[in-house]
């Protein structure tokens, strides 16, 4: 079941006076919705010594020092980094957790939002805290800080030995590894990047640089058995144990899968690979020819050129489509299958498809306005400000989270609404 199968998908529109937030504190900072769009939440300035979170019409009884990167977990729950008492901690639906730290910051949700992480720093050390529970070990330096997609495990790429300043000798040895749950791994490598969890958090992979001019992915420490020239962020198989990476060979980008070679097609660069659901296919953010981009799926690009980028690439539930956010000539549009929509804008936010995969609505700016496009079709739903939209479980209705003429508006639309 769907967490949005319980959500109110028959008033057709709810509002919360929002204008008056301004003229009640002394500054408002910018708002977030709850996934269900029931809640709208923003940290306000309470006076010249404190801050205080509002949530719809009522305030947090808590006043912090300062709070910031406020936002709903998937599951709802409204999560905040605060100052307390001149330390650092979480609130989480008001509630503090008890470990305090001199900085706390990069929040991670797990995707059902019921477990978070963050990445903290106490006594010039850095680790990791997980629901409340800290690493048991802290390090020199820490960085491309995960969570497993279960959310019971957190990984990050930490410095395990000292590097005195300037010596590029003791650099050169190898003073990185990765950690999971703030236990390093035995090997230690010249840079340690991005890594990534398999599905069941039991295993991690990661980027690995050896030498000046070799890279490669070590998956639990165990390096990959071929090197390359340069390597992008791993990814598990949504079913199975392999491991697949964009790697550069032979001054040519392509995808490799542990270690070998997986695609035959090689391009001037080829990142930000995706598995579908299922696992059947890649889809993969590819450049054939310099400064022409596209995206190729299984390892055939698309017909598809636009020359500024492409981002933002999704596959949809039943794996059967693909759309990403393309800009060409300083404009945005969005490209499904290969094709891209005809309407332009200043700006757009990441695809979103309906579960049946048939539909793809986005939040679209242009000239200042937001509105909601649904197959390119830019509809009447506009706002000041707007969130991305949601289609409910049957994918004949969207919600759309707005502020509209000084109101925080939930909209529910129907599909023969926006498409006619």
């Amino acid at each position: 079941m769907s967490p949005c199968d319980s959500w109110d998908w028959e008033t057709e529109e709810k509002r919360i006076p929002f204008s008056r937030w301004q003229t009640q504190y002394q500054w408002v900072e910018s708002p977030c919705v709850a996934p269900d769009g029931e809640s709208i939440a923003a940290v306000v300035r309470l006076t010249e010594a404190g801050f205080g979170v509002r949530v719809n019409d009522r305030l947090w009884t808590q006043m912090f020092e300062k709070a910031w990167h406020l936002g709903f977990a998937p599951d709802g729950r409204l999560v905040a980094i605060v100052s307390d008492g001149e330390t650092w901690t979480v609130a989480v639906d008001s509630r503090l957790w008890e470990h305090r730290f001199d900085y706390i910051w990069r929040p991670l949700f797990c995707p059902q939002g019921s477990h978070m992480a963050f990445a903290f720093q106490q006594d010039r050390q850095y680790g990791m805290i997980l629901d409340d529970h800290p690493w048991p070990n802290t390090f020199a330096n820490i960085s491309a800080m995960n969570l497993s997609p279960d959310g019971l495990h957190t990984s990050a790429s930490v410095q395990v030995k000292h590097l005195p300043a300037g010596d590029i000798f003791a650099f050169a040895q190898g003073a990185f590894s990765a950690a999971a749950d703030g236990q390093a791994w035995p090997a230690t490598f010249m840079n340690v990047w991005r890594g990534c969890f398999s599905p069941d958090g039991a295993h991690l992979a990661a980027e690995v640089r050896l030498s000046p001019d070799e890279y490669t992915i070590a998956v639990d420490g165990e390096q990959w058995p071929h090197t390359f020239t340069a390597v992008w962020e791993p990814r598990f198989h949504p079913h199975g144990g392999s491991v697949t990476a964009p790697v550069r060979l032979d001054g040519c980008w392509t995808l490799a899968r542990d270690g070998r070679i997986e695609w035959r097609r090689n391009f001037v660069q080829c990142w930000q690979h995706q598995y579908s659901p299922n696992g059947e296919h890649i889809a993969a953010i590819v450049c054939p020819e310099y400064g022409r981009w596209t995206v190729a799926l299984d390892g055939k690009p698309w017909r598809l050129r636009v020359g500024d980028m492409i981002t933002d690439l999704s596959f949809s539930a039943d794996g059967r489509h693909v759309a990403a956010a393309v800009k060409n000539k300083n404009t945005w549009s969005i490209a499904v299958d290969d094709l891209c929509w005809h309407h332009r804008f200043d700006r757009v936010w990441p695809p979103v498809f309906s579960p049946d995969g048939w539909h793809v609505a986005i939040k679209a700016e242009k000239e200042g306005r937001f509105a909601l496009v649904v197959d390119d079709v830019v509809t009447p739903v506009s706002g000041e400000v707007m969130w991305s939209p949601c289609f409910s479980p049957n994918a004949e209705k969207l919600l759309v989270p707005l502020i509209r003429d000084g109101s925080f508006v939930r909209r529910i639309v129907s599909m023969g609404e926006v498409l006619g």
